[in-house]
């Protein structure tokens, strides 16, 4: 009898059954990983599904609370990859108090349970620059506006803080997931101009960078496989190309679908986030993206198509 997993890397991600989880997973396994899920299945579950057919495949449910879990999950593992947060500035303005113990005491509760010989990689953010003039790199001062920024933040420098351990700092994702996302730039502008055909957006020079979630998925195998060169590093994650203003975003959409698009002089959003990044480190180590905009926004518009939210109180 063979037993599952044997000979393989063993690869636990912790919140792994959300947006980027629900990728990362099959691609980890597809690389011959053996990877084991913890997630409190706070946002479900049904992203983990397909998964459960593969031999090195295993799920627990457990919070990144749970040190003494987590300790012996981890126990003989090549790598842990951290996802496990309340994501974005919406979510963490709504749920602050859980924003900061999950973000940061979860951080902490993680560092206690892993061996030193455990590989780290932190999903951390490029939230964490803030409004910056000119391109960021790896050594701009990080200077987060929102409390998901400030959380994550403070859990990066916990992190690094660890021999044995890389932050990537991702650009805003897009792209679909078995567990979709909505409230990310990119996928809810396409959404609102496919279902609604129109498309309102508030100061269109504001400039952020994008990765899709295939890439972000990519971009830990290739670390693993570089774990000599990188650790203890920062990385930006993402491509040039990629540094968009919202203009062009919404400019390349109306290429592909025909819809009304208002761009409003008055009006902010309350997330000011507004960046440019250098991703020439992470190319420095073999990796770069590669699903463009093009690409993906073909993507959204084909799958989207799928996705039925019905308001029960509307005609349309």
């Amino acid at each position: 009898m063979i037993t599952p997993g044997v000979g393989k890397p063993k690869v636990v991600v912790v919140g792994g059954a959300g947006y980027v989880g629900s990728v990362l997973v099959p691609h980890l396994l597809s690389q011959n990983f053996a990877v084991t899920v913890v997630d409190n299945l706070r946002q479900g579950g049904e992203g983990m599904l397909p998964n459960f057919i593969h031999p090195d495949f295993h799920f627990v449910e457990a919070d990144i609370l749970e040190s003494r879990k987590l300790k012996e999950l981890s126990k003989g593992a090549e790598m842990v990859v951290n996802l496990a947060a309340i994501v974005g500035y919406p979510a963490c303005k709504k749920w602050p108090e859980e924003a900061r113990r999950t973000n940061v005491d979860g951080i902490h509760s993680l560092l206690g349970a892993l061996e030193d010989s455990t590989r780290l990689v932190y999903f951390s953010t490029g939230s964490n620059y803030g409004e910056v003039p000119g391109i960021c790199d790896e050594e701009t001062p990080l200077n987060p506006l929102s409390l998901y920024g400030e959380t994550k933040t403070q859990a990066e420098h916990l992190c690094m803080e660890r021999q044995n351990s890389v932050a990537l700092r991702f650009a805003t994702a897009f792209g679909l997931s078995p567990r979709l996302r909505l409230d990310l730039m990119i996928n809810d502008f396409t959404y609102q101009a496919l279902v609604n055909r129109y498309l309102l957006v508030y100061e269109r020079h504001f400039r952020r960078t994008f990765i899709h979630v295939h890439d972000m998925a990519r971009v830990v195998s290739h670390i693993y496989h570089v774990w000599d060169r990188a650790v203890g590093m920062r990385l930006n994650v993402g491509h040039e190309s990629l540094n968009l203003t919202k203009e062009d975003i919404a400019r390349e959409l109306q290429k592909k679908l025909d819809f009304h698009l208002y761009f409003a002089d008055v009006g902010k959003d309350e997330d000011r986030r507004n960046y440019e990044v250098s991703y020439a480190r992470i190319r420095g180590l073999g990796y770069s993206t590669v699903v463009d905009l093009d690409r993906g926004l073909g993507e959204l518009l084909a799958g989207l198509r799928l996705v039925r939210i019905r308001n029960p109180y509307s005609n349309v």
